[in-house]
């Protein structure tokens, strides 16, 4: 059994830590796996913005992007024993919240469009042999840009995604919980402050495809992580990482 976090983003896009200050970040709290997944922004003009503040991978970064994940996916591996799947967040950001869709694509290496629609994004992902989240598709309880489009399409859309976010950061998204969708767990982690967060919990090879395979079949739990590093807490015997006799199962029950 191991925790695992499958969103999060280095100062390659929007994220404020290096991808190795990121791994080690996991890796010295017992993560058995993570995935990179900085933006891949759309080429409207809030992408274009984007990427020329930095704030984006863009086709001609791409490959160095990867190479990199892969360098530290080797030294996590060596270091820690932990899996890292390389992965990226197709940004589709509009004025409207409606409009605006985020799609993770997990345990791929190979560039997709992030100008498609999302349909055609989800089956490009899998046409590769990835895994297609949607990303915090409702409100995420927190004063940003909302991405409601993929909720909106949510019946259209049902069997596009592998897994849908339940959470992200601190919040659990009843609407997700009780809609019958495949779910995952992530923080949307920028900076260390938001390790504490949920998380998914596999009980699974600690190999890539082995995970990706738990994912799709949906063998995998929900339980906060508290990090007692950067949010204080009353000490306990228990180790930040371990976890509680019955982790949150997914499915939810319904409250």
């Amino acid at each position: 059994m191991f925790l695992a976090d499958f969103h999060m983003h280095t100062n390659l896009s929007d994220g404020k830590l290096s991808m190795r200050e990121l791994v080690d970040l996991y890796g010295k709290r017992g993560f058995g796996a993570i995935a990179i997944t900085d933006h891949l922004c759309d080429g409207n003009l809030l992408g274009k913005a984007s990427r020329y503040l930095n704030l984006s991978l863009s086709q001609e970064r791409f490959p160095a992007y990867m190479a990199a994940i892969r360098e530290e996916a080797a030294r996590a591996w060596e270091e820690y024993e932990m899996v890292v799947l390389p992965g990226f967040e197709l940004t589709k950001n509009s004025l409207s919240n409606h409009r605006s869709a985020h799609v993770l694509a997990l345990g791929l290496e190979s560039h997709v469009d992030p100008t498609m629609d999302v349909a055609d994004i989800a089956r490009a992902i899998r046409a590769q042999g990835g895994l297609s989240v949607a990303a915090h598709p409702v409100s995420t309880r927190k004063f940003e840009k909302q991405t409601f489009h993929l909720w909106d399409r949510r019946e259209e859309l049902r069997h596009a995604f592998d897994a849908w976010e339940v959470a992200s950061g601190p919040h659990l998204f009843h609407e997700v919980m009780q809609s019958g969708l495949p779910m995952i767990a992530s923080s949307d982690l920028h900076h260390r402050a938001q390790m504490t967060s949920w998380k998914t919990v596999l009980e699974c090879e600690r190999h890539p495809e082995a995970i990706l395979d738990a994912i799709r079949r949906q063998e995998l739990r929900f339980h906060f992580y508290r990090d007692e590093e950067t949010v204080p807490v009353v000490p306990r015997r228990r180790a930040p990482w371990q976890f509680p006799a019955e982790p949150v199962r997914a499915p939810f029950p319904v409250a």
